[in-house]
């Protein structure tokens, strides 16, 4: 056993069986996407930007939301199809002309995928006190309809290149920008222009099904914090004198360091 700050004793075995409302995830696929020769979409003045580039160079990818779908797949039960759009957010440098200064402007890049997964079925509608008597909730999902939740994980993505090209026809958006996305950039998006610019980004993805359900699991112990609050000063050299000493930055690790401990480099570390 071991004593916390506030005089609690934790233990290793479960003092008794108990029941949880939780999301159990049923189904889970990971993905690696090397997204070549993205169309990269431009307000009027960014636009403007690119039309007068020479050459481009991406400086960096970021995701901005992700929507997803998920309906179910025709004559195979208890599997669903999870329809993602990526939205992302593309700094372009852009040179206006050899040896000079790039010019950062901001795009939008756009990319759907699906995969299919396994959820399960069920049948049953839930109804909670967080609704008033007079209210209805018409959101609620018919029974034939009840859906697990699909959720989408992006790692940061990896901008790998862009380039510039002569535009030769008006090309449209993959789906329809959201609002929210169009007032992030500033405005709309031209569907034209004398340059375009196609983005390649690499990215890493888990996609999960999880429906909720109660699940039985061990109780340990009830939740006790094991440490006290520290209270904040307004001396910054109190603070200061609280932070442990960077030796990392001093001494940065080496590749045996932080190597998979399984594929060390041949380096001589033991």
């Amino acid at each position: 056993m071991a004593e916390s700050p506030f005089g609690e004793h934790t233990t290793c075995n479960p003092k008794e069986s108990i029941c949880i409302d939780a999301q159990r995830i049923y189904d889970s696929c990971g993905d690696k996407d090397c997204l070549s020769d993205l169309r990269v979409y431009f307000t009027e003045q960014s636009q403007s930007v690119i039309d007068g580039a020479v050459s481009v160079r991406i400086k960096s990818a970021d995701v901005i939301t992700v929507y997803s779908t998920l309906e179910q797949v025709p004559f195979h039960r208890g599997f669903y199809s999870v329809d993602m759009t990526f939205f992302f957010d593309v700094a372009i440098e852009a040179f206006m002309s050899p040896g000079s200064c790039p010019v950062t402007v901001n795009g939008l890049a756009i990319h759907s995928k699906k995969v299919i997964l396994y959820g399960s079925e069920g049948s049953v509608k839930t109804f909670t006190s967080e609704y008033n008597y007079d209210e209805c909730d018409c959101k609620q999902l018919q029974p034939s309809q009840n859906l697990p939740k699909a959720t989408v994980q992006v790692a940061t993505p990896i901008a790998l290149s862009a380039k510039v090209c002569e535009c030769k026809c008006p090309c449209n958006p993959p789906c329809r920008i959201p609002e929210s996305i169009c007032r992030r950039f500033g405005g709309d998006f031209l569907q034209n222009g004398s340059m375009s610019v196609y983005a390649t980004i690499g990215i890493f993805t888990i996609v999960q099904i999880e429906r909720n359900v109660q699940m039985l699991i061990p109780a340990y112990d009830f939740c006790i914090p094991e440490k006290e609050c520290v209270t904040t000063s307004d001396n910054p050299c109190e603070m200061f004198n609280r932070l442990e000493f960077p030796t990392n930055e001093f001494f940065p690790p080496t590749v045996c360091d932080i190597g998979d401990e399984n594929k060390k480099p041949d380096c001589g570390c033991k």
